[in-house]
């Protein structure tokens, strides 16, 4: 599955995860919206979940994030070509955001994707280059795992109602 990036460049270049992916040949940055190719966008303004039905079509186009800082993360930003798809409640295992729900870096919101899409070996190659990478499939095993069972959007967002009911 090929991972692209659009590449804000508004985050400190040290702790960029997208950045490193692409040092790594694990995903490909863009820094305009015409240069990205068609496919799913990891959008946590989507009006549907990712699920598991979306896996063919980002195997055949693209899984698509968006890298930038958090302050401007707005939805004028999503403007990009694809299906757009929010992840669904996980809690972050980076140091900056650990444990904080929904505030993950690009490489969590890719290995999230994978998890879900039954890419669960590429998301531990992505999160293998960061010290901290096996410690978010770790906290969200549990979700991933059902997320990763789940027929469609809508069974997707019943069992994140689960985990939201607990907050």
């Amino acid at each position: 599955m090929d991972l692209h990036v659009r590449y804000e460049g508004d985050d400190d270049p040290d702790k960029c995860t997208a950045r490193k992916l692409a040092r790594f040949d694990l995903a490909t940055l863009h820094r305009s919206d015409r240069a990205m190719p068609y496919g799913v966008v990891l959008n946590p303004h989507a009006e549907r979940a990712l699920s598991p039905a979306d896996a063919e079509r980002a195997r055949d186009e693209a899984l698509i994030a968006l890298d930038c800082s958090w302050e401007s993360a707005g939805e004028k930003r999503f403007s990009l070509p694809g299906d757009h798809r929010a992840l669904p409640y996980l809690v972050a295992g980076n140091p900056v955001n650990f444990g904080r729900p929904m505030k993950l870096t690009t490489v969590e919101a890719f290995a999230a994707a994978l998890s879900i899409l039954g890419e669960r070996d590429h998301a531990e190659r992505v999160l293998s280059k960061f010290t901290w990478g096996e410690t978010f499939l770790d906290l969200n095993a549990e979700p991933l795992r059902r997320y990763a069972a789940c027929e469609d959007s809508a069974a997707v967002v019943e069992v994140q109602q689960e985990y939201l009911d607990r907050e």
